[in-house]
């Protein structure tokens, strides 16, 4: 596959048209709004960096890796043990089935695209979105860093959309922020894939309390 063509298929694995039902998930953020915890335009800001440096530093971005990983080595078993690793450190109800609602969504588009992936795969690459997005960057032989920093900006992105509607903010502070904090990005990954298995988990209390609050709110955009 030529590089210009890896390019594009990463540009498709990533795009928030992918049909994992990513733009309808605020991850907490929805809840954070109405309790005042996330205001303004720096209060998001805050908000994500602290999602960025730990969710993504120390739990999405190296469990991706060892993903890949296992992948390209086709060891099924390491990567069951790390899509189970992935979904235990989502804290609420509502994480887990987000993470479950778009692993399913992915692997319906590659029963679609005929694969191939065996039974041995199956159940694992239903857990989460993470896990198809690794095997499908295997399979197309794109680069681990050009994933990593592809999935960061996906998420990126619709965190921020997410903050336009709930914050909230117009269309330049939200260009300014996706431009800001993806600066940050590349630092964070490089620390990202040094990181030994003990070292790995998320941990943001108030990421939490606030997704489990938002499975009972009263009045929702986002999806529980």
């Amino acid at each position: 596959m030529s590089v210009d063509l890896k390019l594009l298929r990463l540009l498709q694995l990533t795009s928030p048209n992918l049909p994992v039902g990513g733009f309808t998930y605020s991850q907490g953020l929805e809840w954070a709004v109405e309790a005042g915890w996330v205001q303004g335009v720096e209060g998001f800001r805050a908000w994500q960096r602290e999602q960025l440096q730990d969710t993504l530093g120390y739990l999405d971005w190296p469990v991706l890796a060892r993903l890949y990983h296992a992948c390209v080595a086709e060891d099924a078993d390491t990567f069951a043990r790390w899509s189970r690793f992935l979904l235990a450190n989502r804290e609420t109800a509502e994480l887990r089935l987000e993470e479950r609602q778009r692993g399913m969504a992915l692997m319906r588009l590659l029963d679609g695209w005929q694969l191939g992936q065996g039974p041995q795969w199956r159940s694992s690459l239903e857990m989460s979105q993470l896990g198809g997005m690794a095997w499908l960057a295997a399979h197309w032989e794109i680069a681990l860093r050009d994933l990593a920093l592809g999935h960061g900006f996906a998420w990126l992105e619709g965190a921020v959309m997410a903050g336009v509607k709930l914050v909230p903010f117009g269309q330049q502070a939200a260009q300014s922020l996706l431009r800001d904090l993806s600066a940050e990005m590349p630092a964070v990954l490089e620390c990202a894939l040094q990181l030994p298995d003990e070292a790995l988990g998320g941990g943001l209390p108030l990421l939490a309390i606030a997704s489990s609050c938002h499975e009972t709110q009263y009045t929702r955009l986002f999806r529980s």
